[in-house]
């Protein structure tokens, strides 16, 4: 249960500075280690597969790709401006509020009850193909075809002129 706090701690602190960094390529590295500690917590859980597909592609690629963007945006601080509290900010304190609520009941809830032992192939890449390819494999396929339109459309949108 110790191990489980010191991945969870530094994912709260993280990701609430994704929320509350102002500059966004500090906020993009508080995800990534954000991204790091929640890999963690999947490790605990004995999903190595998904924790090592998070660090990859979400900590890799996706979040390569968000430092592009925010890099080709050459936000400044004087662009950024002076942050005024709206009414939005305070509705999303109140949800965040609510959520924290809800984990602290369903953790008091558990009674500190320890997790269940699994397969061994639980969780492997093994396990984890067979399910796509037998159980999941139309809505694996039709994921696939979304991926496929939404990068055409991505190179029909970034080229002028085909």
């Amino acid at each position: 249960m110790a191990v489980f706090w010191i991945f969870t701690v530094p994912l709260i602190a993280s990701s609430l500075g994704v929320v509350v960094a102002k500059n966004p390529i500090t906020a993009a590295m508080s995800l990534v280690g954000a991204f790091f500690c929640l890999a963690g917590i999947y490790v605990l859980l004995t999903a190595h597969l998904v924790a090592f597909l998070q660090i990859l592609v979400y900590a890799g690629a996706i979040m390569v790709l968000f430092l592009f963007v925010i890099m080709l945006l050459s936000l400044q601080d004087e662009v950024l401006g002076v942050s005024r509290l709206k009414v939005m900010q305070g509705v999303g304190a109140v949800g965040c509020i609510g959520v924290f609520a809800v984990v602290y009941r369903a953790i008091l809830a558990s009674g500190g009850r320890y997790m269940p032992q699994v397969d061994e192939g639980y969780g492997t890449v093994k396990a984890v193909g067979r399910l796509l390819f037998t159980q999941y494999l139309l809505p694996f396929e039709a994921t696939s075809l979304l991926l496929l339109v939404a990068i055409v459309g991505a190179v029909v949108v970034a080229k002028q002129r085909i």
